[in-house]
């Protein structure tokens, strides 16, 4: 009996376009980089805990750089891709890898189970996958800024999240004999909801989904400026929290 395919959540043709005018959008000295930043930071340090010192590694979805720089500095022989030029929920070319590590870019598949299923294939024996990805509770302001511009019925315009329990039982359904789920969060403080909106489209975080929802018309627009100013601190600040998730499984 043939398999039910996932449902088509996400559209990975608008990821890339969201992601190719983030490129542009880095050319700007302000641009917003600090959900790549704070993945980095941590695989790094994850790495040195754990004294791993592979030979092969695959870098998804850094594009900054940074990691892959960091760890040819260790001596890593470095492979890097985007969602531009690899597909994770297909075989991954070039493998096998003692290290892959995927930086936002799990969390808006629509097949993430195969695509954990690739990603250990084409580790070694032994191997470490290590995935950060944007978690549930993450932008709870702009979510109720969203749900406020169109109060009698709001569309749907920001993606599902995945939670710990969800990511531990991924990685087990994906055959990783150990498993390690944690979170942490990154808060950022705001003055208003367009700042906020342009560091999402700066980072490439913006809307993929499949079917997206029209643009807000400008009466709805003020309801959700409105709505998440609200929730401003005495300053006039909106404090926003992303949940970092980090999966870490290992091939046995």
């Amino acid at each position: 009996m043939a398999s039910t395919p996932p449902p088509r959540i996400f559209s990975r043709r608008r990821r890339i376009a969201g992601l190719r005018r983030a490129r542009v959008r880095q050319s700007q000295r302000d641009a917003a980089r600090y959900i790549l930043h704070d993945m980095v930071e941590d695989v790094l340090e994850r790495l040195e805990f754990m004294r791993l010192s592979p030979a092969r590694a695959l870098v998804i979805g850094d594009w900054t750089g940074t990691l892959a720089l960091s760890l040819r500095g260790l001596g890593v022989e470095v492979e890097e891709a985007d969602v531009a030029t690899l597909d994770e929920e297909q075989p991954l070319p070039g493998g096998p890898y003692d290290l892959i590590v995927s930086l936002a870019s799990l969390d808006r598949v629509n097949d993430l189970p195969g695509a954990l299923l690739h990603l250990r294939s084409a580790l070694n024996d032994g191997g470490i996958l290590i995935a950060s990805v944007v978690g549930a509770g993450s932008l709870a302001a702009l979510r109720t800024a969203m749900i406020a511009s169109e109060p009698d019925r709001p569309a749907a315009r920001m993606h599902p999240l995945i939670d710990n329990a969800a990511a531990s039982a991924l990685l087990q359904r994906a055959l990783f004999r150990r498993q390690v789920v944690d979170g942490r969060s990154l808060s950022v403080s705001y003055g208003n909801l367009d700042r906020l909106v342009s560091d999402l489209r700066d980072q490439g975080l913006g809307s993929s989904l499949a079917s997206p929802a029209p643009p807000l018309g400008k009466a709805a627009l003020e309801r959700a400026r409105a709505a998440f100013l609200r929730s401003a601190n005495a300053k006039g600040r909106v404090v926003e929290t992303f949940e970092i998730l980090t999966l870490t499984g290992w091939k046995d």
